[in-house]
């Protein structure tokens, strides 16, 4: 198709795709990577576009924000799934890449969505045509890049993290697609209360909220003068809930999921099911209260009782697979359990304090005896050498052995509260430090230091 990436297409399109931006003052959010002078607005308008990551969840611009590099830079748009796409697809797009650039001497974008589907020998059939050039290459994902990714293609590309979109930016999108003449074209009244509860209801999600407006606009009523009015009767058959305590506003709704932490914590599972169902009843996305579970069962609950974790993400999946009502039970369950759990923040403590440490302490190597050795070279350096096999020692247990860096040798991150499993895995560490302290094979034995 000749003309702009954005060059309306014959048919019916969504609202939507409608609204996808021209240029990056349409788009929105993202201010932390495209707002002026940030060093990827910088890279787009001048040009220098390098292959990246998108990492954020749906709904956030991923794909838009490729097409819109794509229509910026002047250069050709190649998309692919990797949900529907294999090897082939992937040679095909290279292919035509690569005659555009000899043919016609023009660049080509190829976006890759869900690019975390692809396996291993999928990613890298990139690797060759991101370092010849052939291809500016732009994957999204949903997930976390360091786990999903090969190390090979995370080389070669940066990563950029897209947010979900905040409620005022969510509310500037509504308003310019109830205004622009490619949205609604000034055919729909929307009175600002309504347009808090969609921008809330759409939790940071830009497609779920003009999806929201889009069918409401269907059941507005004219009101005689070329111009429907929405009202609240309108968008609650559209959202399928009441709106009777929907927080139209925002901060009530984010005050009624940390009234549900809270009593979650505070170990009263009838105050957790009280705003849990609160929020249920006034449109709140059952999957963000699954979340909100799954963060409560390790921030606050930890090992104390592992099977907190395991429950919330059953909860989770059931929400998913069976939808309602047997998802909000699961989510009942889960919230209840979790209130009676023994609590411990021991893990997210020992999290904290490690990666604090590892930002303002030096990169220290990793020590000799732990470092692995798969060739007669690295064997011959010394790697792994003296290392003792925990298996082979009296209980599994390597007395005296050392895993940290010598600088750090007898730091204690983790300590486990007094309660629940935790009280086991305290006694359980206090018997370890013991036989380490008196062994007679001291990996450091020049003495600890202090945690």
């Amino acid at each position: 198709m000749q003309g702009g990436l954005f060059a309306e297409e014959k048919g019916f399109q969504p609202l939507a795709a409608r609204m996808r931006p021209h240029s990056l003052a349409e788009y929105a959010g993202q201010q932390h990577l495209v707002g002026p002078g940030k060093p990827l607005r910088r890279a787009v308008e001048d040009g220098q576009l390098h292959s990246m990551i998108l990492w954020g969840p749906p709904g956030v611009g991923k794909t838009t924000f490729a097409k819109l590099l794509a229509d910026t830079a002047d250069i050709a748009f190649e998309s692919l799934s990797a949900v529907l796409s294999g090897v082939k697809d992937i040679r095909d797009a290279v292919e035509r890449a690569r005659n555009r650039k000899q043919v016609e001497g023009r660049d080509t974008l190829l976006f890759v969505d869900e690019v975390h589907r692809f396996n291993k020998s999928q990613q890298d059939a990139f690797l060759p045509h991101i370092e010849d050039g052939t291809v500016i290459f732009v994957g999204a994902t949903t997930e976390n890049p360091s786990f999903e990714l090969n190390s090979a293609l995370l080389s070669r590309t940066r990563v950029y993290v897209l947010k979900n979109l905040a409620a005022d930016d969510l509310k500037a999108l509504l308003r310019r697609a109830l205004d622009s003449e490619t949205g609604l074209n000034g055919r729909l009244a929307v009175p600002e209360a309504l347009l808090d509860v969609i921008a809330t209801a759409a939790d940071g999600d830009a497609r779920r909220g003009l999806n929201i407006l889009e069918v409401a606009s269907d059941l507005a009523q004219d009101n005689g003068e070329g111009v429907a009015e929405l009202t609240e009767t309108d968008l609650e058959q559209v959202m399928q809930s009441s709106l009777r305590r929907f927080d139209k506003g925002g901060d009530v709704f984010y005050d009624q999921i940390s009234a549900m932490h809270k009593s979650v914590r505070g170990s009263d599972p009838d105050g957790a099911l009280y705003w849990m169902c609160r929020m249920l009843d006034g449109g709140a996305d059952p999957l963000y209260i699954a979340r909100r579970l799954v963060r409560i069962a390790i921030e606050d609950i930890g090992n104390a009782d592992p099977r907190a974790l395991r429950l919330s993400l059953d909860a989770w999946d059931t929400q998913e697979r069976l939808g309602s009502p047997e998802g909000e039970l699961g989510l009942a369950q889960a919230a209840t359990y979790l209130s009676l759990a023994p609590k411990s923040n021991a893990v997210e403590l020992a999290y904290n304090q490690c990666m604090a440490d590892i930002r303002q302490q030096p990169d220290y190597e990793v020590p000799v005896h732990l470092r692995n050795a798969p060739t007669s070279l690295l064997k011959s350096m010394g790697h792994g050498a003296e290392y003792r096999y925990a298996h082979d020692e009296p209980d599994a247990f390597a007395a005296g052995e050392a895993y940290l860096p010598e600088a750090l040798h007898g730091v204690r991150y983790y300590q486990p509260a007094p309660r629940g499993l935790e009280i086991k895995l305290r006694e359980k560490r206090e018997r370890l430090d013991a036989r380490n302290e008196a062994s007679p094979q001291q990996r450091y034995p020049a003495g600890k230091h202090p945690s």
